[in-house]
């Protein structure tokens, strides 16, 4: 299988090697809302260990909200930040193994990268990653996978996460009669 990194070198339209994208980091957030349960609050922290491999970091309200019953520093979520071999081998398992496992799978969104060269997935379910899929299904979240690279638009960005092997959907042109 190739990396990720020898599949960057080979990428085409580019005069400087250095001129090309790369992915800087990967973010990967999962929101606990208003869970007063510390238990599942724990089994949040844990699960995203055993996907990422890196302990997650606690995010604090900015602000206090009383509809919600928040206050300023509440934990409201979770996040880590990938760099390095993490990084690829995080992306790896996301592409290969964890996307396809999904549920009707039919391919990621090519509408979810952004004008300053970011890609975000959200995933409904956890469970697609094979490290969590034996525990129990009665705590199941959602995460948001951010893929920061150095590309300069949403096309560029598209494109080289197209060379990388990401699944995006396939557009079918409609059918002439």
């Amino acid at each position: 299988m190739e990396n990720l990194k020898t599949k960057t070198k080979s990428l085409k339209g580019y005069t400087n090697p250095m001129q090309q994208p790369k992915i800087v980091k990967v973010v990967v957030s999962v929101g606990v809302g208003s869970l007063k349960d510390k238990n599942k609050i724990k089994v949040i922290e844990d699960r995203l260990l055993k996907i990422t491999g890196q302990k997650a970091a606690p995010r604090g309200a900015k602000i206090a909200i009383a509809n919600f019953k928040s206050r300023q520093g509440d934990v409201v979520g979770y996040q880590v930040t990938l760099r390095g071999a993490r990084m690829q081998d995080f992306l790896e398992r996301l592409i290969h193994i964890s996307l396809p496992r999904t549920k009707d799978f039919r391919g990621i969104s090519k509408n979810s990268a952004d004008e300053m060269g970011n890609y975000t997935l959200g995933i409904k379910e956890h469970t697609i990653f094979p490290e969590t899929a034996d525990e129990e299904l009665k705590d199941v979240f959602g995460l948001a996978i951010t893929v920061v690279t150095t590309a300069k638009s949403r096309k560029e960005v598209q494109d080289f996460l197209e060379h990388l092997g990401f699944p995006f959907k396939k557009v079918e042109e409609p059918k002439k009669r």
